[in-house]
């Protein structure tokens, strides 16, 4: 799931060593002594490297598990990765659905893998105080890829997002050259057409088309969404100029020509936003279900042809292809994914271009084999091979080369690459582009995996959206941390119960400035001063940008 980088949780050019406090200055880096702890590592490692520990090692890594592809012990990934590395992984395994609270318990309790990946930027903050995770930031002499990509692709004021209070970093995120957008609006592209309806750009466009399907088919409500509209409330939000949804988080937004955090809910946009979507479901334009059905509900009615608009990302569409071509049969629909639409703010692109990445437990650094496990962790994670190697798999058993592109062989397939392709799939029965080890890359890697309807698509978005900038850091100290979390939980809940009331019209909107009033007499203004005042002393302290 693609979203915005501090959003995503409440407040819970060769260089072989060119360490990031060259970049930050008044950073906190350090670079900590590993000269006893280098069994198994190699002397010569450096960008455009083969990693291949000097004896066979094994480490420990929490395996995140997910229903559509669950792991296999005998994946080709497993043994291509240990004749490649000399490593050999044991994995912890935990469900998707148990992931976090099973990696909270683990890391709590002091009993975690040496390896902890799938965990978004901003969840590592919960453990930082006590000492479980390592300050990664110290050791970054030993990853020459993680810091090349930095350095290459400018995403230093990405990194300094990451940033605690003491100035390190606690977690190796997921590297992407670019924005990569992913959920956006899919429509019944053959409906629009035959009402000679625009494919809608903006969303007071979409409005309008809304509207003319519902002209044309008074008995449905055109637009039925899936996510509990989290998704679609996310995007708006983006393109607002504030935040809601997926994309909420702490409610904090920076505002650049005041250069102060402003809380989204309070804020002039967010409830034109609301009226907006409260005028979509009065009009029935929007089903008010949409808040509260589950995802299963809302794709039943698009794919039966009772909606014509629903949310998606990239790899939804062609789940939703594959079952209408059994509801409304092969060539009788056109699904398509709209570009993002624009709104006041302008055609914008949230995200981030940092991706869930990786935890080291604390008590690695203490192993006789840690720079080797950095050097792998580096290789695997970060480099040009490693990310080919986790994504693609084995030249000429899963993929070749045609014109010096990555193509899938004939009889294995990765979410509809390869059409047709027969029982083979590339997740499922070799292990490769499952989603602990694939995420991040260069642009050109991440679009060798699109069909090219989906490339098509990321081109337009690239030409036509600009990503919205970076925020700057505001790291709370363990006291603020709590206190922020006691103010900030019931705030979030408020917000999320009344921004539901207004627009399912259970609230009149010209009861929105009492509402913005109730906000601040529940704490938000004195959250955002907790808030702006972190970020003061943060850039008192270690010279932010």
């Amino acid at each position: 799931m693609k979203i915005s980088l501090r959003r995503a949780i409440v407040v819970p050019v060769l260089v072989a060593a060119l360490g990031l406090s060259a970049c930050s200055g008044g950073s906190g880096d350090e670079t900590a002594d590993t000269s006893k702890n280098r069994t198994g590592a190699m002397d010569n490692y450096a960008v455009g490297t083969q990693f291949k520990a000097t004896e066979p090692l094994s480490f420990s890594v929490l395996y995140n598990d997910p229903p559509g592809y669950p792991y296999k012990k005998d994946w080709l990934l497993w043994k291509a990765m240990t004749e490649r590395t000399n490593v050999t992984l044991q994995p912890t395994v935990v469900p998707l659905s148990d992931y976090e609270q099973k990696r909270s318990l683990l890391v709590s309790a002091g009993d975690a893998p040496l390896i902890i990946p799938k965990t978004y930027p901003g969840q590592e903050s919960a453990y930082v105080s006590s000492g479980a995770i390592l300050p990664v930031s110290d050791y970054l002499d030993l990853m020459p890829n993680f810091q090349a990509k930095i350095k290459q692709w400018k995403l230093e004021p990405e990194i300094d997002t990451l940033r605690q209070q003491d100035g390190k970093f606690y977690l190796l995120p997921g590297l992407h050259e670019e924005v990569w957008p992913d959920y956006t609006l899919n429509i019944r592209a053959d409906i629009f057409k035959q009402q000679g309806i625009p494919v809608p750009k903006t969303w007071d466009e979409l409005a309008a088309a809304l509207a003319k399907l519902k002209q044309a088919y008074p008995d449905k409500i055109p637009f039925s969404d899936r996510y509990q509209g989290k998704s679609l409330l996310n995007l708006m939000g983006t393109a607002y100029g504030t935040a809601a949804g997926w994309g909420y988080g702490d409610g904090a937004v920076w505002n650049q020509d005041a250069g102060e955090f402003k809380a989204a809910a309070t804020m002039p946009q967010y409830g034109d936003m609301v009226a907006y979507l409260n005028k979509l479901v009065s009009d029935k334009l929007l089903d008010p279900e949409t808040f509260t059905q589950q995802d299963d509900q809302a794709i039943q009615k698009f794919v039966t042809g009772q909606s014509f608009v629903i949310s998606g990302n990239s790899q939804e569409i062609t789940t939703y292809r594959k079952t209408m071509d059994s509801t409304l049969g092969k060539g009788k629909y056109e699904v398509a994914r709209i570009l993002v639409p624009g709104g006041p703010a302008g055609q914008l692109m949230g995200g981030s271009r940092l991706e869930n990445g990786v935890m080291i437990n604390a008590k690695a650094k203490e192993q006789p084999n840690f720079v080797a496990m950095m050097q792998f962790v580096d290789w695997l994670w970060y480099s040009d091979a490693g990310q080919m190697f986790t994504k693609w798999g084995v030249e000429g058993t899963t993929y070749q080369l045609k014109d010096g592109k990555p193509a899938l062989l004939p009889g294995i397939d990765y979410n509809g690459l390869n059409p047709g392709a027969g029982k083979k799939d590339l997740r499922k029965d070799f292990g490769f582009s499952g989603g602990v080890f694939a995420y991040g890359g260069s642009t050109e890697l991440l679009h060798s995996m699109m069909v090219p309807a989906e490339l098509k698509w990321q081109e337009e978005m690239a030409a036509t959206h600009k990503p919205v900038a970076v925020e700057p850091p505001y790291p709370l100290s363990d006291a603020d941390r709590e206190q922020a979390t006691l103010l900030n939980t019931p705030l979030t809940d408020f917000v999320n119960q009344q921004t539901l009331k207004f627009v399912l019209g259970q609230r009149p909107m010209n009861q929105w400035d009492a509402f913005v009033q109730e906000l601040n007499g529940k704490g938000a203004d004195k959250y955002l001063k907790m808030v702006n005042d972190a970020h003061a002393t943060y850039e008192k302290d270690h010279g932010g940008k």
